[in-house]
């Protein structure tokens, strides 16, 4: 019983009719399944509509800018705004909301600095404080134009509203009919004709991009509802936020990056505790959804999540592939939860499952077949009085013995499929390196000012490339870089492009010196490499002094002995030096070993670091 038109709003309009627009919003939606999740956990029921506005927790994830996530909050440059303003009410939010879009953003300085009281606050007419003191003297929303034009010149509620259209839409006939209206209006009120002038050309230039405040207010008060969340349950609205976003996997990176900022822990998958969406556990630790893992579909994870809930957890990889429906969850599915993690806990390495018999055949293969046959046998109802059921005569494939991954062969294929390093990182291989060698991290990088001249090391992994052009045809790249602390991105150009380009691939592991400077085209601050080196070479590069430390109360001939053979089974170019400290008496002495040298490989520091009362270090 609708009535339904295609005729174009402003013909409906004219004719009577109200135009409404409907707009979807996933923020919505998070904030939505946070607060389920919060009653399932906590037993705390959210009243969202009805939180207290000046809370100071959420206020402060505005003034920090850690707005990741946050409605409208959430670019870089709204991020430095936000640092700079550091808004305390909520009607700074309105604002904020409503400046930084094209056009009024040339304000938002303004506003900051008259917030702040650096910059003075003036009113073209004394009247006109009313309406524009929460906005510091700067015309911000649609409605102080309209509030201001009825108390300057007498318009009525109608007259304001088409002044409104008129000017946000630049329709000239209204104008031309408003603007009359509006000089006799002030002049009746003993308003100056110059200044009303120019209030009016103001007007027109700032009315076409002027945002709608009840719109601005709506949009700030999602973002503040979701900022409290944040600021109070941040697991909760992190799972929510991660949840919303599982079906692309630089979302679902972006934000696991901002879990580990805030250090919230979020543990891989697992056939037997995770659900489609990404869940919190008691301890505040969020368990990824099996959702999230590419290749895995809704209707593979209902059939894994029915089947425990239904018969409990599952105990083995064999048990799962007795259970599970192989029609719902098949072989791709079972690849990527491998590769996820999502069945560590039966204890089989992730190599195991893809190592393949003498015929070319798989373990996956060979036990999705395996579960086929148990699931045929069930269906038959087939059984033998005089013996064992012949699901239980079924027998499974044994799990080949194979060498486990190495940690980058396995990192990199859980982050293919759940876009971020879950159960490591590919540094972790390197930690002698990055502890003897390395003096900083990419997070440092975010506050250059603090480190502007300061020669700084630090190790990575390259996560993307990009080999580009500038608009004259010259070649540049960009390297992206990854720690345990952040990411960032080097933009190298000219000879800088030529020389390290060759470090251009995904997945290298890299030792980067360099130096904060100045651009040479102006004073903005860049961090200029000055070197890469591929960080398994780093320690092998030139002839280093290995330094074994130890507590003279320490020693002992079992631990003597060990070391002996240590070293004489791992001999190489590199210097020893035993450094002896007695720390009853406060001293300590170096001695130096004219007969060995030693190895500086895996295996050698592997052997020193279970010596528990020795310290490796090594100079450069």
């Amino acid at each position: 019983d609708l009535m339904v038109t295609q005729f174009d709003n402003s013909v409906v309009e004219s004719a009577g009719l109200l135009k409404m627009d409907f707009l979807g919003l996933r923020n919505l939606t998070i904030i939505k399944d946070c607060i389920k999740i919060i009653q399932k956990i906590h037993n705390v029921d959210i009243d969202i509509d009805n939180i207290p506005l000046d809370d100071e927790s959420t206020f402060l994830i505005f003034q920090k800018a850690e707005t990741t996530g946050i409605f409208q909050f959430s670019s870089d440059g709204m991020k430095a705004h936000l640092k700079q303003l550091k808004p305390d009410k909520f009607d700074d939010l309105i604002a904020m909301n409503a400046l930084y879009r094209p056009g009024p953003m040339e304000y938002i300085p303004n506003y900051i600095k008259r917030k702040h009281g650096i910059e003075e606050i003036k009113y073209d007419l004394h009247e006109m404080e009313e309406f524009l003191s929460p906005t510091y003297g700067i015309t911000v929303y649609q409605e102080q134009v309209m509030l201001l034009s009825q108390k300057l010149a007498g318009f009525s509620k109608g007259d304001a509203d088409m002044l409104r259209k008129g000017m946000g839409k630049k329709i000239k006939a209204v104008l031309d009919t408003l603007k009359p209206k509006f000089f006799s209006g002030c002049k009746i009120n003993g308003f100056d004709v110059n200044i009303v002038d120019k209030i009016w050309t103001d007007w027109e230039a700032f009315a076409s991009y002027a945002f709608n405040k009840s719109h601005s207010t709506c949009y700030a008060l999602i973002a503040y509802q979701t900022a409290y969340l944040k600021a109070h349950y941040p697991a909760e609205l992190m799972a929510s936020l991660l949840t919303n976003h599982m079906r692309d996997i630089k979302d679902i990176t972006h934000y696991m990056e901002e879990c580990r900022r805030m250090n919230l822990k979020v543990l891989s998958p697992d056939v037997n505790e995770s659900f489609y969406k990404f869940a919190v556990n008691n301890k505040g630790e969020i368990r990824f959804g099996l959702g999230a893992v590419k290749g895995v579909g809704e209707a593979a994870v209902q059939a894994i999540v029915n089947e425990r809930k239904d018969n409990d957890n599952y105990v083995s990889f064999d048990d799962f592939m007795k259970r599970v429906d192989l029609r719902s969850a098949n072989k791709r599915t079972l690849d990527s939860i491998v590769c996820a993690g999502g069945f560590d806990s039966f204890s089989l390495k992730r190599s195991q499952y893809f190592a393949k018999d003498g015929s070319g055949i798989s373990y996956i293969e060979r036990m999705i077949k395996f579960g086929n046959k148990v699931k045929d046998s069930l269906d038959s109802n087939q059984f033998d009085m005089f013996s064992e059921s012949s699901e239980a005569s079924i027998q499974a494939p044994k799990p080949p013995e194979v060498d486990p991954w190495n940690t980058m062969e396995l990192l990199s294929k859980e982050k293919e499929v759940v876009g971020i390093y879950l159960s490591g990182h590919p540094l972790d291989d390197y930690a002698v390196e990055i502890d003897n060698f390395c003096n900083g991290n990419l997070g440092m990088l975010s506050n250059m000012n603090a480190i502007k001249g300061k020669d700084l090391r630090f190790a990575g992994v390259v996560t993307n490339v990009e080999h580009k052009e500038t608009k004259t045809g010259k070649p540049f790249g960009v390297l992206h870089i990854e720690d345990y602390q952040s990411t960032f991105s080097f933009y190298l150009f000219g000879d800088d492009y030529i020389e390290y380009k060759a470090y251009f691939t995904v997945g290298w592991l890299l030792y980067i010196n360099g130096k904060v400077k100045k651009k040479f085209y102006n004073d903005d601050l860049e961090f200029k490499i000055s070197s890469i080196v591929l960080l398994s070479e780093l320690i092998d590069k030139e002839v280093r002094d290995v330094v074994l430390r130890i507590d003279i109360s320490d020693f002992s001939e079992i631990l003597v002995n060990k070391l002996i053979d240590i070293i004489k089974n791992n001999k190489g170019k590199h210097s020893l030096l035993l450094n002896v400290v007695d720390h009853m008496n406060k001293y300590e002495v170096n001695l130096l070993s004219r007969k060995f040298k030693v190895n500086l490989d895996k295996i050698f520091i592997n052997k020193i670091s279970k010596l528990n009362h020795l310290r490796l270090k090594i100079k450069s």
